[in-house]
């Protein structure tokens, strides 16, 4: 496989700083290397050019750093679209979740409507009305969705980018009230951790993989936010939500997704270097990838 790796070290759609310095935590954790002992020929394109929170200002509390978010989404699914015009499987790193408005922008201009595999602790499924913080890395699915303001909904100049039928959120555990009501409305599939732990995840992701696949007939992105990790496992992160993923069920789930060869795209984000410790969030965020990407035990 040829990967075109892209750094999109986007600190503008949360409150929490230190995400900005992910993309190069997990370069440094030996990213391309261990692509290319997998036998993947990889192309490594850098990071796109983030302007510092500090330097803008907030037009909308409803909807912080709209502006430049907007923008690097923009410059970000031209590199996606890029890149899979080119064969080449986009792995983008964050970055806060806002990165993934401007990844599945690109994937969804070459393949319309792809599947998603949003893992993550959250839904981000908020609009400016739901949101109780105003920070778009909540609201980046609904607005792929269609849902939200027409500035969000309208990277690359048409919505949805996605169907709700194919969107699975996998390891839930803290929605917003206003988000929960949307998810609802709009028969979401997601499974939160509750499902998880009745259902066990090999059964779970058997599920996920189908509904984002349309069994088997659709491409899948996958969107692997590393706050769905339990904070034990991956204490690197944004916004820590204790009772996630343990180590053997995240890779379980990557491992499952690399079996269904219906993979197309990735996206890894809230690696927060500020938080972690001697660099082992990001150092899990490279064995993920791996074996989203073929690594096998045996």
């Amino acid at each position: 496989m040829h990967i075109r790796i892209i750094g999109a070290p986007i600190d503008l759609g949360a409150d929490r700083r230190g995400v900005d310095i992910g993309a190069s935590a997990i370069r440094y954790a030996g990213l391309s290397d261990h692509l290319s002992q997998l036998g993947h020929i990889v192309h490594d394109v850098g990071n796109l050019a983030i302007p510092q929170p500090e330097s803008q200002a907030i037009s909308n509390p409803r909807l912080k750093y709209l502006e430049p978010i907007v923008k690097a989404s923009e410059e970000l699914a031209h590199l996606v679209t890029g890149a899979l015009k080119e064969n080449e499987f986009p792995l983008v790193l964050g970055g806060d979740h806002s990165i993934a408005l401007g990844s599945i922008s690109g994937v969804a201009a070459v393949h319309r409507r792809p599947g998603v595999i949003w893992i993550d602790a959250h839904g981000d499924f908020n609009t400016e009305e739901t949101s109780p913080s105003g920070n778009i890395h909540g609201m980046v699915l609904a607005a792929l969705a269609g849902l939200g303001d027409s500035r969000l909904t309208h990277i690359g100049g048409w919505s949805p980018k996605l169907n709700k039928d194919t969107i699975v959120i996998v390891g839930a555990r803290s929605l917003d009230p206003g988000e929960k009501d949307l998810l609802r409305a709009r028969h979401i599939h997601v499974f939160t951790m509750s499902d998880i732990d009745r259902r066990g995840m090999p059964d779970v992701m058997r599920q996920a993989i189908a509904i984002a696949s349309q069994e088997g007939s659709s491409p899948v992105h996958l969107s692997l936010d590393l706050d769905a990790l339990d904070p034990r496992e991956a204490p690197g992160v944004g916004t820590p939500i204790p009772g996630g993923l343990t180590y053997r069920e995240a890779h379980l789930a990557m491992e499952m997704i690399a079996d269904s060869g219906k993979l197309i795209s990735m996206d890894v984000v809230e690696v927060n270097s500020i938080l972690d410790r001697e660099n082992i969030t990001a150092q899990l965020a490279v064995e993920f990838i791996l074996s989203a990407l073929g690594k096998k035990i045996f």
